[in-house]
């Protein structure tokens, strides 16, 4: 059963016309759904009730329930039988989750070398609760480290092996540091 877990994060929506408007508190279990529909869209070129209660693992009366909610704040489009479909605002929120979702487990994956299917569910569930500017300076740390000749390739297989070494007791940047004195 998916969880109804109010979050803090809010998204701010250009509206044709220029007009900026704030959603606030959508529920974990929504950002999920306008992800899912925004998936099916794009990988299947429509979303039906059945595909969205399979990838949620969720009972599909569940989401005929869920989906009149959408259609209700005007983040979806919706009749039943029929193919579901994001509005403009709904497809906006939903690709700024799926954003924040790509840019997490990436962070998790590469640079903290979390496997894969930890990375995946971890990601799913921070993504919910990370606000945009924390997701901004976490795409700008991975950039830096990507680009700047002081971090690198070198710096991320030196944080790889300290974190896979028995002994995290400092000794071993204690004595980075003091070689990087000498050279500086």
């Amino acid at each position: 059963m998916t969880n109804l877990i109010r979050c803090d994060t809010k998204f701010t929506i250009q509206h044709p016309g220029g007009k900026m408007v704030e959603i606030h508190e959508l529920s974990e279990s929504t950002q999920s759904y306008l992800e899912v529909i925004l998936d099916l869209e794009t990988t299947q070129k429509v979303a039906r009730a059945k595909d969205i209660a399979d990838s949620l693992g969720v009972q599909r009366g569940s989401v005929t329930g869920a989906l009149k909610s959408l259609e209700g704040q005007g983040l979806i489009h919706y009749q039943p039988y029929s193919f579901i479909t994001l509005t403009d605002t709904g497809k906006k929120i939903a690709e700024e989750i799926a954003h924040r979702h790509a840019v997490l487990k990436d962070f998790l994956l590469n640079v903290l070398q979390i496997d894969e299917t930890t990375a995946e569910k971890t990601a799913c569930r921070m993504e919910h609760v990370i606000d945009r500017k924390t997701v901004e300076r976490l795409v700008c740390f991975i950039e830096y480290i990507n680009t700047c000749p002081r971090a690198g390739k070198e710096w991320l297989e030196s944080f790889v092996n300290f974190c896979r070494s028995d002994n995290q007791d400092g000794q071993k940047c204690k004595h980075c540091i003091d070689e990087l004195k000498v050279m500086g």
